[in-house]
């Protein structure tokens, strides 16, 4: 959502350094192995020798690290224009990501992190979305309950996850007007959005 998927050219980017081909495909090496790195139970090298299929060494993982980041921070400009709306509104914003602990160091200074009050990352919390489980640690560590919550994604099953919890959840694709979605009555009060 804050950022639009990759393009074809930064997928043949990564795909030329990793030696590994298709890697957008849902089953290639770089989504099989993508929740445990997400989640911080692989360290890069590890992972990234996964992706190649052959020994990864620290140099060669930080520069796929960082073809990897690059690729997932193309800015959706449109979000960040309601993100932004919302903050000077004094709206209470929370994010939630499944991001590799490189990635959380390559964008943490990245200019929209600071709408954020809160930012969660999965490898900080060794949880992933869509398990209730990381849902649950973060309404716990905002002091919200989960109808307090709006909670926006682009991946179904973590929309559905989050619904299941009480959270006030809403489907977001590159289709959508983020805008008029939060515009749209909850069921309940919605201080918080998270997502």
């Amino acid at each position: 959502m804050i950022s639009t998927a990759p393009t074809p050219q930064d997928w043949d980017l990564l795909a030329e350094a990793t030696g590994a081909q298709d890697l957008q495909e849902s089953t290639s090496a770089y989504w099989q192995h993508r929740y445990a790195y997400d989640a911080g139970s692989l360290a890069s090298e590890e992972y990234w020798s996964l992706v190649c299929g052959e020994r990864v060494e620290r140099v060669r993982s930080a520069w796929l690290d960082v073809l990897d980041g690059n690729q997932w921070s193309h800015p959706n400009l449109e979000t960040l224009d309601v993100l932004e709306d919302l903050d000077s509104r004094g709206e209470q914003l929370a994010l939630l990501s499944n991001m590799p602990a490189a990635m959380v160091s390559q964008l943490s200074s990245a200019p929209w992190t600071r709408l954020f009050r809160h930012l969660f990352f999965s490898s900080s919390l060794s949880l992933v979305k869509p398990s209730p489980a990381i849902f649950e640690q973060v309404l716990a560590e905002l002091s919200v309950d989960a109808a307090q919550v709006t909670f926006i994604d682009d991946a179904p099953a973590n929309v559905a996850a989050a619904r299941a919890l009480g959270i006030d959840a809403r489907l977001f694709d590159a289709s959508s007007d983020l805008s008029r979605m939060l515009s749209q009555p909850a069921d309940a009060g919605v201080p918080t959005a998270l997502g």
